[in-house]
């Protein structure tokens, strides 16, 4: 992502520009746009044009538009999960092929043009490399703003390559700062061993197709590439990461040859699905290698959490109401808070969390703040949203009790003084 101009003052007030060049700075948008804010992008409009003798013309105009956003859509046929366009590979394998990250601004036209009317509704496609001015509608908050600063960090992309496959089966990941896509995948039928030289023949095809699509879809000639990954359940990983190295060695892919024996590495996982890749980041081989990143941290620190849960509960605590109550103790030492919880379309829900976010932050705790595009960041999801780690135990009933104690005393001294004021 691209800084192409920016203007906030000291009470959150102003605008930013942003250039997107990829499908991650397409997310990082999604996060930042919310309803009622103002945004300015390029935009393709049919336009009607009548001739003195009654006849109607159209054509397409290109032209600039600021709309007020009622809703905001995110689409990626890469994410985890989602579903994928079967088509036939040619090579007669059946393949999963995915589509870039897509991004629909709806709103209503807030500033003349010469094409279109103020208040006509217009849904804006956003484009690579096209800039986008936005505007809060509440003022950019600390959260809005850091993220702001993360996506425009340079030298962002892939760090991790990950082919996650089975017998007969495999799907082709790239795991970067904020998003796990899938990039491909592939299925060739395997008979069973009995079938003899149908078998053997069926699993060299196999290995040809994985491999041209590794070619494909994996870039393992980058430089930020940390990693290339070859995960399965059995004995299937050993055999694809031997036939990639032979068959680079007999096309003379020598780039290819030195990314495997420096980067690649060999994981069991339990089962030949994308959701493993929760274990593969929590292998000690990987985790090692991609300890500074922040999709492992995630996932690390998650881990974490979910240990305590079982040892030391209270130390771990989740859910809005019990994670708001240690925060105004103080004792959060590290939030687990996902950036769902950001795009609420309620101002206040918001607030709520970039409150909770500042409390912690300016306590010494820390804040980690997770993508719903990671694995970690769905099973977060599935846990509220947001949790802690409390830097010493708390009882979550003796806590409430307390609570409730307070309000009871808060609620008799106003009608002590209430009963004081009024007229005798």
């Amino acid at each position: 992502m691209k800084l192409v101009n920016k203007f906030i003052d000291k009470h959150g007030a102003g605008h930013v520009t942003l250039r997107p060049e990829d499908d991650e700075d397409m997310w990082h948008l999604y996060n930042l746009i919310q309803p009622g804010d103002s945004v300015r992008a390029p935009a393709i409009r049919r336009v009607q044009n009548v001739s003195s003798t009654g006849s109607t013309e159209s054509h397409r105009v290109r032209l600039n538009l600021t709309i007020q956003v009622g809703r905001v859509d995110f689409s990626s046929g890469a994410a985890p999960g989602a579903s994928n366009t079967e088509s036939t590979d040619q090579d007669g394998g059946s393949s999963a092929g995915t589509t870039s990250a897509a991004l629909h601004i709806s709103g209503r036209v807030i500033s003349e043009n010469a094409h279109v009317k103020l208040g006509a509704f217009h849904t804006l496609d956003v484009e690579a490399n096209r800039d986008v001015r936005i505007e809060k509608a509440d003022g950019w908050d600390s959260v809005a703003v850091a993220r702001v600063e993360e996506a425009i960090i340079p030298g962002k992309g892939a760090e991790v390559g990950a082919v996650v496959c089975g017998e007969g089966v495999a799907a082709f990941c790239l795991l970067s700062q904020h998003m796990t896509l899938i990039t491909h995948r592939i299925s060739v039928s395997i008979p069973r061993k009995s079938g003899g030289s149908q078998h053997d023949k069926a699993l060299v095809k196999f290995y040809s197709t994985l491999y041209d699509s590794f070619i494909r879809h994996i870039p393992y000639g980058s430089v930020g590439l940390r990693a290339i990954v070859i995960a399965s359940p059995g004995w299937v990983r050993d055999a694809v990461y031997d036939y990639i190295v032979t068959e680079a060695g007999r096309r003379g892919d020598k780039m290819l040859q030195k990314a495997m024996k420096e980067k690649g590495i060999k994981v069991h996982i339990n089962s030949p699905h994308v959701h493993s890749l929760v274990e593969v980041l929590k292998s000690p081989e990987v985790a090692n290698q991609l300890k500074e990143t922040k999709f492992a941290r995630e996932g690390m620190i998650l881990d974490k959490f979910f240990k305590m849960l079982g040892t030391d509960e209270m130390r771990a605590w989740y859910g809005p109401d019990h994670v708001c109550l240690a925060a105004d103790r103080g004792a959060i030492g590290t939030l687990l808070i996902s950036d769902d919880l950001f795009r609420s379309s309620d101002p206040t829900t918001r607030k709520k969390y970039v409150a909770v976010v500042e409390a912690v932050q300016q306590k010494g705790g820390e804040v980690v703040i997770f993508s719903s595009m990671h694995e970690s960041g769905q099973q977060l999801n599935q846990l509220t949203g947001i949790a802690a780690i409390l830097t010493f135990p708390l009882d979550v009933e003796v806590v409430e009790a307390e609570e409730r104690e307070e309000a009871e005393a808060c609620k008799r001294q106003q009608e002590e003084a209430d009963g004081a004021s009024s007229p005798t």
